[in-house]
């Protein structure tokens, strides 16, 4: 009977949509001055809040993503059905388009070298013979997971590269100590993009640096080493992982996670995400090198390559060539570099046949089609997003409160940033819309630097629990786990953070708008002894998992 009500209902939809279409032109006559009825409303921000929910809901991220990129094609189509379709697959920033752009083409890419690679470590039995040597001087579950986070915080070059190697390399470790994919995919992802946004060579320290105007005279650089004591998300990120990992403290869906992976079930849920390529093979000639040295060479070749994008062999200083780098350009090119290097490597070394080493490709080509598929739909959900103008909407409810809440503009700035990141699934757009509307308001000064910050943590704070957001997904396919168990875990993390920072904000804005000494330097120590507080209260709720388990 439901099934027959729910497809009554769209039949009655797809009746009305044929209707508005055969009164309506299907294509734009000018596409400069066309204009949707949605557009910097409020309804900007409903086809990434449709795919979220439903996502939650469902458990099944495809047909959510689809679901908010159709509802929002159809929004700037005014319900045309031709001019929908045509939006979602060929306008600039419609599926094919989206694909097909060089620098997410080349993030494409780079995800497809590094299955190849992780492929071919697997059968070389690099994998196996990092595991068996790390299980030998890593002896508990907290020195697995403090590994995983030092390793996280090491690369931090950039968050893609930091989700896909982490995960490759610590995956068999954790597998051994029963540390379960989920709370692996949040040390993955609580040490991508909160420790790129605090680290000054990185592709994230480029894209700020970017994003401030350059007729404001102000060094972008500069700002954002001045922002790095105030970013409270992402330092506070830090100091939760130490602080929950130390205690074996867990809490909300991870705890359900942690103790069924104590019982040999490190999944939870019936889906089993690369399963059968998660052991890697036994082979009594590898050594554990076999793994580290690849993984050491892609990371030097991303680098070198990097600079090399920003013109560093050209004369450019260092940090000016990482600055100006194409990341995506550069991890091709490092990532097409290690994975020759490997080949030959592997070749030297005897341990594996050509013929095994070619059917790596493919096997790393199909291992990477999930997280493909889930991008080019969160690529193109954004694009959906843009089109309906919801940077502008937000754009203009920041700067509409700006003027009237200086005091509070901190803790405004950051809440905004988080809920357009979370809602757009990207953090280097939000900061791109929202640092010169904060330069606007504060031209120069400390305020200045704290609202920046505020911003850059907002948009970390909203990407790391966005289900769409590409760093979110690496995370899930760095650590082989189902997405939705990912993003459902990790929620109640962030929010806890989230919620600590928020206070934290609005302590040091509010001490700065009336002038009391110590204002720059009281949000950090505060919000620590805040968030120390509320680990321990859920520490007492929760109990230590391996309590729990016994």
């Amino acid at each position: 009977m439901k099934k027959r009500i729910v497809a009554i209902v769209f039949l009655i939809i797809v009746v009305i949509l044929i209707a508005v279409t055969a009164m309506t032109p299907g294509t734009i006559a000018d596409p400069e001055t066309y204009q949707c009825g949605a557009y910097a409303t409020i309804l900007s921000l409903l086809p990434p809040v449709i795919a979220i929910v439903l996502a939650l809901i469902t458990k099944e991220v495809y047909s959510s993503l689809f679901a908010g990129i159709v509802v929002g094609a159809l929004l700037y189509a005014n319900f045309n059905l031709e001019l929908m379709v045509n939006t979602m697959f060929y306008s600039g920033n419609g599926l094919v388009f989206k694909i097909a752009d060089s620098w997410n083409a080349g993030i494409i890419i780079f995800l497809i070298m590094l299955g190849i690679l992780v492929a071919l470590m697997n059968k070389a039995g690099g994998s196996a013979a990092f595991g068996a040597w790390a299980s030998k001087r890593i002896k508990s579950r907290v020195g697995a997971q403090l590994a995983t986070l030092v390793l996280g915080v090491l690369i931090f070059v950039d968050d893609y590269f930091n989700c896909l190697t982490v995960g490759s390399v610590m995956r068999p470790v954790t597998d051994r100590h029963k540390v379960s994919r989920a709370k692996l995919a949040y040390v993955i992802d609580a040490t991508a993009a909160p420790v790129c946004i605090i680290a000054p060579i990185s592709s994230w320290a480029a894209a700020v640096t970017s994003s401030v105007p350059e007729d404001s005279g102000i060094n972008g650089f500069s700002v954002f080493l001045q922002t790095i004591p105030f970013n409270l998300y992402a330092l506070l990120t830090i100091v939760m992982m130490i602080v929950l990992i130390v205690s074996k403290t867990d809490y909300g869906p991870m705890k359900k996670h942690e103790l069924n992976a104590l019982k040999g079930d490190l999944f939870t849920t019936p889906d089993r995400p690369y399963d059968e390529s998660d052991d890697g093979t036994e082979n009594s000639r590898a050594h554990v090198l076999d793994l580290i040295l690849p993984i050491i060479v892609l990371i030097a070749a991303c680098i070198l390559c990097m600079v090399y994008t920003g013109g560093f062999f050209g004369g450019e200083p260092f940090i000016s060539a990482f600055a100006n780098c194409d990341a995506s350009m550069g991890l091709v090119l490092g990532g097409f570099i290690a994975i020759m290097f490997t080949f030959v490597y592997y070749m030297l070394r005897n341990i594996i046949s050509f013929k095994d080493m070619t059917d790596c490709i493919p096997e790393g080509f199909k291992a990477m089609i999930a997280p493909v598929l889930i991008l080019a739909f969160a690529w193109t959900l954004s694009g959906m997003t843009n089109l309906l103008g919801a940077d502008v909407f937000v754009a203009g409810v920041v700067a509409g409160s700006a003027q009237a809440l200086l005091g509070f503009l901190p803790v405004i700035i950051f809440l905004i940033a988080a809920g357009l990141a979370f809602a757009t699934g990207t953090s280097w757009g939000t900061f791109g819309i929202l640092i010169p509307i904060v330069i606007g308001v504060f031209p120069e000064g400390q305020m200045m630097v704290i609202s920046i910050a505020a911003c850059l943590a907002g948009a970390v704070c909203g990407d790391h629990c966005s289900p769409i957001s590409d760093t979110t997904i690496m995370a899930s396919a760095g650590a082989h786990c189902n997405h939705i168990n990912h993003v459902s875990t990790q929620i109640p993390y962030a929010v806890t953070v989230l919620v600590v920072s928020a206070i934290g904000y609005a302590i040091m804005g509010v001490m700065f708008a009336v002038g009391a000494a110590g204002a720059a330097i009281v949000g950090l120590p505060i919000s620590i002894v805040i968030l120390f507080v509320v680990l321990m209260f859920m520490k007492k709720k929760a109990g230590k998992v391996e309590v729990a388990a016994e």
